[in-house]
């Protein structure tokens, strides 16, 4: 933890103690949480690891502070973890920043063990709370920690959310750096592709329930240097009986180049697409998902759209070096899409996207706490680097999960995950070997058990 966050953590801490114990204690809630996760990538061509397979431990500590008397309340948050190696030689360890699982050590195998210590000071006035410190877990459409791993990503800098206006929650931050999901280390903020890091993604957005089943939003994000970025949303639950619902859910985004972006060093790779200007940031992006539910049935179906002129743009900071290279577990980021899948994006200029997934919740056949999802994703008419249109070429991906918690009993929250990936493409970028970042054939499996203790 940086001086900076720990003598900010002091001096809250102190507050507390000055101000009573009385909500700061007594509000406050501790868990540790534990996952431990088999990862297995087996790559079918190019040029990444061809057999990926290895074993971790994560250990997650949570201390959430209630908050001290007073008009302004002062609180703390307290977040450590660690990851531990269990299993998986150098020649089974992957080094790239997509499937980033563990750090590297000095000679290619996998480290021993990493750890990362973070808090948040916070306070809070009425209905509106302020966060400041690097334990930052944004879940915004325009900011979204990724969590695919065995620990989740953390971002530092400041966050105000305010719902002192009824039916509105409006969110405005700052954020200055980001630790990847397998890394000790905090990196400055980029696109894929760049190698310089911004110290500067600025936001603010507001969420309007307009009714109890309609919410509408707006965004308004930059990070400097590289993009600046306009979202706007809509969500509506439709009931239809006692136990059936529609939900519509509509996505657009609108992205466009800031300052030095383009320049070799704040350089956006496109998704390995199509750019109207090499290097630069030029989007638009919209979707539409509608899920009909059914008792314990879901049934889903999508569409999403990408502009023509460039690749769907979202923060990463797990291709920005800043002196250390990418050993040491950078990489993996997620975004505000249903194609956020386990494998691919699906988020490359003039892509076309239909997907579909049907979810089961056993409880309703008497077995609560186990569920099954199966879903499918298939893009076209991708452009080439080159400008061209290759729109016979298409890529897909499956993935299938199934999910159980233990309900009661000495495991009782004891939770098992099994999830299955097949990605295949005939994509052809048309591009030079530089350019040429097909994400490559590959099936993934991943067996996650989560357990979470509260202490009381």
């Amino acid at each position: 933890m940086k001086k900076s966050t720990l003598a900010l953590a002091v001096s809250v801490g102190v507050m507390a103690t000055q101000a009573g114990a009385a909500g700061f204690l007594e509000d406050s809630k501790a868990t540790i949480s534990s996952r431990t996760m088999y990862f297995e990538s087996d790559v079918r061509e190019g040029v990444r690891a061809a057999d990926q397979r290895e074993t971790a431990e994560g250990l997650l500590f949570n201390f959430i502070s209630g908050y001290t008397p007073g008009t302004v309340g002062f609180g703390l948050d307290v977040q450590g973890m660690a990851g531990i190696h269990l299993g998986g030689g150098i020649d089974h360890h992957s080094r790239t920043t997509s499937n980033t699982f563990f750090p590297t050590d000095t000679d290619g195998s996998s480290v021993d063990s990493w750890s990362r210590l973070g808090a948040n000071a916070k306070a809070k006035l009425s209905k509106t709370e302020v966060k400041v410190g690097n334990a930052l877990q944004p879940n915004l459409p325009i900011l979204v920690s990724n969590d695919g791993r065995l620990l989740p990503q953390t971002f530092q800098g400041a966050t105000l959310q305010s719902k002192e206006i009824d039916n509105f929650t409006f969110n405005v931050g700052k954020i200055t750096q980001g630790a990847s999901r397998a890394s000790s280390n905090y990196a400055g903020l980029a696109t894929a592709g760049g190698t310089k890091g911004s110290n500067n993604f600025t936001f603010a957005g507001v969420d309007y329930k307009v009714t109890k089943d309609l919410t509408l939003q707006a965004y308004h994000a930059e990070l400097e240097d590289y993009y600046k970025q306009n979202f706007f949303g809509l969500v509506h639950i439709l009931p239809i009986a006692e136990d059936q619902s529609f939900k519509t859910d509509l996505r657009y985004f609108d992205s466009d180049s800031d300052g030095k972006n383009g320049d070799a060093t704040h350089r956006f790779n496109n998704n390995g697409g199509y750019a109207k200007h090499a290097g630069e940031v030029d989007n638009k992006t919209w979707s539409a998902m509608f899920t009909y539910t059914i008792g314990g049935h879901a049934l889903m179906l999508g569409h999403q759209d990408v502009s023509d002129d460039g690749g769907m743009v979202w923060v990463s900071n797990g291709n920005v070096a800043d002196g250390r290279g990418r050993g040491d577990g950078e990489g993996g980021s997620s975004f505000y899409l249903f194609t956020d899948s386990m494998i691919n994006q699906f988020a490359r200029a003039g892509e076309t996207t239909n997907f579909g997934q049907y979810s089961y919740d056993f409880a309703r056949l008497g077995i609560p706490g186990l569920k099954a999802a199966i879903a499918y994703l298939k893009g076209t008419n991708i452009k080439a680097t080159s400008g061209a249109s290759v729109g016979d070429s298409s890529e897909w991906e499956r993935d299938m999960r199934i999910d159980y918690v233990f309900q009661d009993g000495p495991l009782k929250g004891f939770g098992a995950t099994l999830r299955r990936a097949n990605y295949r493409s005939d994509y052809d970028n048309h591009g030079t070997a530089a350019q040429n970042t097909r994400i490559a054939d590959q099936d993934q499996t991943r067996l996650i058990f989560n357990y979470t203790y509260a202490f009381k």
